[in-house]
C-alpha cells in the first residue's frame, strides 16, 4: 500500500462534505500537464505512510469528519484498496474514490461491493485525442468505466482538466456527445505547479474556458467550470 501523504481537512474535494484526502503513489498515465509529478513518476514520492498511522488518525477523526476521499496518483493500482476501504466505513465515514477509470475491472468490484458512496472520474480528453492525451492506449477501458458509473448506483461526476494545446472547442464538443445527458460534469483548467508530469502544456484564458464550456452545454445542460 503506497500512501504517500494525507490532507487532514478538506472543504473542497469531497461535495458538501468534511473530509480528508488521502494520497496513493503510483499512475499508469502519463499526462503532461498533470502537477502531481512527485505522486505519478517513480522514485519522486515521499517515503510511504504505514496503514496504521492512517487508521490512528482517521479513529481520531471520527465524529469530526464526514468522509475520506482516496486519489493519486491512480488509487485503483493499489491491490490492498478494497481491505483498506472495509476499515475506513467500518470507523462510520463516507468514501469517495477519484479514479482514471483505466481499472473498470477494480470499480465494479467496489461498486458491487457498495464500497463507495461517490466518485468522481477523470476524463482526458475526446476518444480521437485519448491516448495522446494521457499516454496510454486505455480508451476501451475508460469507457467501461463511464457505463459502469452511468448505472447510478452512486452519485458521481466526470471532470476534464484542460490545457493547451490539447482541448479546443471540437474535443469539448465530442465529450459533450459522448457523455450526453450526465448529471455532473466540470472543466477544469490546468495550473502550472512547477512540477509536472511533462511539457508543453499551458493554461487557457477566461475566455478559452468559456468557449470550452459552451462547446458542452448543448449535450449535458448541467456542466460547469470549477477551479476559476
Amino acid at each position: 500500500m503506497e500512501i504517500a501523504g494525507l490532507q487532514s481537512l478538506t472543504l473542497l474535494d469531497y461535495p458538501g462534505k468534511v473530509a480528508c484526502t488521502v494520497f496513493f503513489a503510483g499512475c499508469n498515465l502519463r499526462c503532461p500537464y498533470c502537477h502531481n509529478a512527485a505522486l505519478v513518476l517513480p522514485g519522486l514520492s515521499p517515503p510511504p505512510r504505514t496503514e496504521e498511522s492512517l487508521l490512528d488518525f482517521l479513529q481520531s477523526r471520527r465524529g469530526k469528519l464526514d468522509g475520506v476521499c482516496l486519489t493519486g496518483g491512480e488509487p485503483t493500482l493499489q491491490k490492498d484498496l478494497p481491505a483498506l476501504i472495509r476499515k475506513i466505513r467500518a470507523m462510520g465515514f463516507l468514501v469517495k474514490l477519484d479514479t482514471n477509470g483505466t481499472r473498470p475491472e477494480v470499480l465494479k468490484a467496489l461498486l458491487d461491493e457498495s464500497l463507495l458512496d461517490y466518485v468522481a472520474m477523470d476524463i482526458k480528453n475526446a476518444p480521437d485525442r485519448y491516448a495522446e492525451t494521457c499516454g496510454a492506449d486505455v480508451l476501451d477501458e475508460v469507457e467501461k468505466s463511464v457505463a459502469l458509473l452511468r448505472r447510478g448506483t452512486v452519485p458521481y461526476e466526470f471532470r476534464t482538466t484542460v490545457a493547451h494545446p490539447y482541448h479546443t472547442p471540437r474535443e469539448l464538443a465530442q465529450i459533450g456527445r459522448w457523455l450526453s445527458g450526465t448529471p455532473k460534469y466540470f472543466i477544469q483548467p490546468f495550473v502550472d505547479s512547477g512540477s509536472l508530469v511533462g511539457r508543453g502544456a499551458a493554461p487557457l484564458s477566461p475566455q478559452e474556458l468559456g468557449a470550452l464550456l459552451k462547446a458542452v452545454l448543448p449535450q449535458i445542460p448541467g456542466a460547469k467550470l470549477r477551479g476559476i
